[in-house]
C-alpha cells in the first residue's frame, strides 16, 4: 500500500488555488494515487455548516477570537472523519487550505498571534501536518480584483484591502519561516508554469 501523502494549496483569495489543485490531482492519479480533494472550511456536514457561519456577510460583529475558534472546530471535524482515515489509508489528499490559512488570518492580520493559534490548533490537526504546502503568492489588489470579477464576495473576501494585504505579507513571512514544507510561487506566472514547479516538488517527495 502506498504512503499517503497530505498536500496543502494556500495563498491570499484570488490566486488560483483551484486551478491548481485540479491539475495536481489530475497527476498524482496518473502516478497511480487515490486522490481525495478537499476544502477549509467545510469537508464535511458540520464543517460546511460551520463554514456558512464563517463567511456569513451578515456576522460582521464576529470577533476574532471566534473566528479562529470556529475555523479550528470545523478543521478538526475534517481531520476526524475525512482527511485523518484518508491518509492512513494511502490515500493523496489535497486541502485547499489548512492550517496555515489560520496562522495567516487570524494569527496575523487579526493579530491573535501565530504561537496562540496554532497551540489552539493543535488538538484540532492531531498528528497531521502537510508533507508539503504550496503557497500561490499573489498581490492582495490582484487578488480581490480577481474574486470581484467571479462572484459577490463573503465576509472574508469583503474585508479591506490593508487586511488582505497583510495576509498576502503574513503568507510569505510564514514561507520564510517553514521553507522546508512551504514552497512559494509566484502566482503570475503562466499556469503551465506553475503547474511544472508544482509537479517538480511532487516528483522529489514521492521519488
Amino acid at each position: 500500500m502506498k504512503k499517503g501523502i497530505f498536500i496543502t494549496m494556500e495563498g491570499p483569495d484570488g490566486s488560483g488555488k483551484s486551478t491548481q489543485i485540479a491539475l495536481l490531482k489530475e497527476y498524482l492519479e496518473k502516478e497511480g494515487y487515490d486522490v481525495l480533494i478537499t476544502r477549509e472550511p467545510g469537508g464535511t456536514v458540520i464543517s460546511e455548516a460551520i463554514r456558512e457561519i464563517i463567511l456569513n456577510k451578515d456576522y460582521t460583529e464576529m470577533s476574532p477570537v471566534t473566528e479562529m475558534l470556529l475555523y479550528a472546530s470545523a478543521r478538526a471535524q475534517l481531520i476526524s472523519e475525512v482527511v485523518g482515515p484518508a491518509l492512513d489509508s494511502g490515500k493523496a489528499v489535497i486541502s485547499d487550505r489548512f492550517v496555515d490559512s489560520s496562522l495567516v488570518y487570524q494569527g496575523m492580520a487579526r493579530g491573535l498571534g501565530v504561537g496562540n493559534v496554532y497551540e489552539v490548533n493543535c488538538q484540532a490537526i492531531g498528528k497531521y501536518m502537510p508533507d508539503v504546502t504550496f503557497l500561490l503568492d499573489l498581490p492582495a489588489d490582484v487578488g480581490i480584483a480577481r474574486k470581484k470579477d467571479q462572484k459577490e464576495l463573503d465576509r472574508m473576501e469583503s474585508e479591506s484591502l490593508e487586511f488582505h494585504k497583510a495576509v498576502a505579507q503574513g503568507y510569505r513571512s510564514l514561507a520564510e519561516r517553514f521553507p522546508e514544507r512551504i514552497e512559494k510561487i509566484d502566482a503570475t506566472l503562466p499556469i503551465d508554469d506553475i503547474c511544472g514547479i508544482i509537479r517538480g516538488r511532487i516528483k522529489e517527495l514521492i521519488g
